[in-house]
């Protein structure tokens, strides 16, 4: 798993750091136009936790682009940060925040709800790849029942055809054997 921390603390980067390096490679970044960049990398984070008050970009823009950005917006972010109102929080998760952590924060609470969140990501790819591989299968199975419509379709139009055809040949039959009798019956 790769996680990124971004915080301008060098101090809580770092202790946040240590806490995550059971679950992976951890990518620590101190602003949010570094945060966005590795985000927006080839092999972006699977989580990102994200500091609030940092100078430049705080971190609601950098959740907000985070969210607007169709190849990020699928990451879960995790707020960090010494703000510990309860609206700053409904801010957060207005934005897409999946969670917040105040500081000072625990290692234990850190390293739980993370895990729940990479727990999360990980059911919801299962789940996204079952959709996916299900929506093929109904595909193909969509085109099998339209190209077996369509020859339906043909054998009824054909079924059709001979029918007529057989009517007529009735008909003109019936129509030269009444001609056939009315001549003898004329002799």
């Amino acid at each position: 798993m790769r996680i990124l921390i971004v915080d301008d603390e060098l101090v809580s980067r770092e202790k946040l750091r240590k806490i995550m390096d059971s679950f992976g490679q951890c990518i620590a970044v101190e602003n949010g136009t570094d945060a966005l960049r590795v985000a927006t990398s080839e092999n972006p984070p699977d989580l990102i936790l994200l500091d609030i008050i940092m100078p430049g970009m705080d971190g609601y823009e950098v959740c907000r682009r985070l969210k607007a950005n169709r190849r990020t917006s699928n990451i879960p972010v995790i707020f960090i940060s010494a703000k510990s109102r309860e609206d700053e929080e409904a801010k957060g998760l207005g934005l897409g925040v999946v969670d917040y952590i105040t500081k000072p924060f625990s290692p234990s609470i850190v390293k739980a709800r993370v895990r729940t969140h990479l727990e999360l990501k990980k059911h919801r790819n299962h789940l996204e790849e079952l959709v996916n591989e299900r929506t093929v299968e109904l595909k193909k199975a969509t085109k099998e029942m339209q190209v077996e419509i369509a020859e339906r379709k043909q054998a009824e139009e054909a079924l059709r055809v001979s029918e007529e055809r057989y009517r007529l040949l009735v008909e003109n039959a019936d129509r030269k054997s009444t001609r056939l009798n009315s001549s003898h019956t004329d002799i």
